[in-house]
């Protein structure tokens, strides 16, 4: 979700700078809240449990495409074995096409450790191929994903009190690698409801629904977001945060796209290979630097086990140190 939250910036350029081309974003029908708000932004959802299932499905897909309007342009963001087989589709019939370059090459000599600089930001990635298609952008500000009106009114509701601080928390990732020990973020959220007057939100996945409420037990001025709002609302609520505390996970990207102040946490993975939040000051990206911990970064995506054995690079992080961060804010 996360790379497909970053493609927001983009769509939304292109759209404003080429109002006159017809815009056709294929994907899931889940992520079509994160480009609500692009006038004249035409979504194409592929049902990939049936008609559009496997290769057969894939070649489905390529037909119901064609069906809907002369395509006289492909661009393949994502480049993964299913773009691929529909872009070859679409490339045997005439249609010319580019793809991402993801600098896979470049991001391996990172996690090697010899050349670890900033590589261009996913983002940046994404606008080099609108360009290779002939349709340069020039970037614009945020925010980049903008909820309902709808959405905004519901939320505005659960959200009334006043006086209050009201922080997003999304305190798991997809792989261990991304994340810090509960017992820190609890003892974070503790520190910072010792100072301020809070209301924390707990944003994650379906997956983590569990986890979360255990989690929510044990922080007082605790509410549970995932599960209970749709995606669409759960953007709205994070428009609204003063700001979001999340791992480098798709919250984060969601978060920071809504034009929220994010504080992200780092292990494994850092803002070097181009994830990081986009549009946020470097330094509320809290990480032990590469040069203190040289086997950072270890992964680009978080999967993997730790090689050390001690999983430093987050139990080395102690909520103070993230508290330091945020209190530039507050």
């Amino acid at each position: 979700m996360g790379d497909v939250a970053l493609i927001a910036p983009v769509i939304r350029e292109l759209k404003n700078q080429y109002p006159d081309t017809t815009i056709t974003l294929v994907t899931r029908s889940a992520f079509t809240s994160l480009f609500y708000s692009i006038d004249g932004l035409k979504i194409f959802t592929p049902d990939y449990q049936n008609r559009h299932k496997g290769l057969t499905g894939i070649i489905n897909l390529f037909r119901d495409l064609r069906k809907l309007k002369k395509i006289d342009y492909v661009i393949d963001l994502h480049n993964v074995l299913r773009s691929k087989l529909l872009r070859w589709l679409f490339l045997l019939s005439g249609v010319p096409a580019s793809v991402i370059g993801k600098g896979r090459t470049e991001k391996r000599r990172v996690l090697q450790g010899k050349n670890k600089v900033q590589l261009k930001h996913t983002v940046e990635r994404y606008r080099d191929v609108l360009e290779k298609a002939g349709f340069p952008v020039l970037p614009e500000t945020g925010p980049w994903i903008i909820p309902s009106e709808e959405a905004q009114k519901r939320v505005s509701g659960l959200m009334t009190e006043t006086g209050l601080l009201h922080i997003g928390v999304a305190p798991y990732a997809k792989h261990d690698l991304k994340m810090w020990p509960e017992e820190n973020m609890i003892r974070l959220l503790g520190l910072i409801a010792g100072r301020y007057k809070v209301r924390f939100w707990l944003f994650g996945g379906n997956e983590e629904t569990a986890q979360l409420i255990s989690f929510q037990n044990r922080v007082p001025e605790s509410v549970l977001v995932a599960g209970t709002l749709s995606l669409d609302e759960e953007l709205a609520m994070m428009s609204r945060l003063k700001f979001m505390i999340a791992m480098d996970s798709s919250n984060m990207h969601m978060a920071a796209l809504t034009g929220t102040k994010t504080i992200s946490i780092w292990g494994g993975t850092d803002p070097l290979t181009g994830f990081g939040a986009w549009q946020q000051p470097d330094n509320y990206s809290v990480r032990i630097p590469v040069e203190e911990l040289t086997c950072r970064p270890c992964t680009v995506y978080g999967k993997g086990t730790c090689r050390r054995g001690d999983f430093a690079c987050m139990k080395w992080l102690t909520p103070e140190m993230v508290l330091k961060t945020i209190e530039t804010i507050l």
